[in-house]
């Protein structure tokens, strides 16, 4: 078989491409931490916004990496899409705002950290500079006293369809 200066090229951008593109899919699929916490996010959650407790529940319904989000008011409806990076310690949850009360919704980054102990889903929102330049180790991580926003939401067993 001869090759030929048409092969040789195209077997050399794929060889040089090849590499590259193992290096994008693996940097675009998550890592085993992020996919954990992911999995352990799916489902209903209903709680409370702090410091507004009396004024009734809100919800997040997450499913894969969509959420709607339900807020105190009816017109308080949010669809966004989110990722979740790896490393950040608190884990950080950055949702993209895709349909909401308003046009200039649309769009919109949300930024917010999160933990889950003892049943208890906890987001708090923080700024993008908080993003930017995270809190040294050891540092009160924003659930207490810097957060913009904290819901503590606790998950909700699926209805059960009753037969018709």
């Amino acid at each position: 078989m001869r090759m030929t200066i048409g092969m040789a090229l195209a077997v050399t951008t794929l060889s040089i491409l090849m590499p590259w593109a193992l290096v994008c899919t693996e940097a675009a699929s998550p890592s085993p931490s992020t996919a954990a916490e992911l999995q352990r996010l799916q489902g209903s959650w209903e709680g409370v916004l702090e410091g507004h407790e009396t004024e009734g529940k809100v919800s997040i319904t997450i499913t894969g990496n969509a959420l709607r989000f339900q807020g105190l008011k009816p017109t308080q409806r949010y669809a966004a899409t989110f990722t979740l990076p790896a490393g950040t310690d608190p884990q950080q949850l950055h949702a993209t705002i895709q349909d909401g009360p308003g046009p200039k919704d649309i769009g919109q980054v949300v930024f917010a950290i999160f933990k889950i102990e003892n049943g208890t889903l906890t987001l708090a929102g923080i700024s993008e500079s908080a993003v930017q330049s995270p809190r040294p180790s050891g540092q009160d991580p924003g659930f207490e006293n810097n957060s913009m926003f904290r819901y503590d939401l606790r998950k909700v067993p699926p209805k059960k369809k009753v037969p018709q």
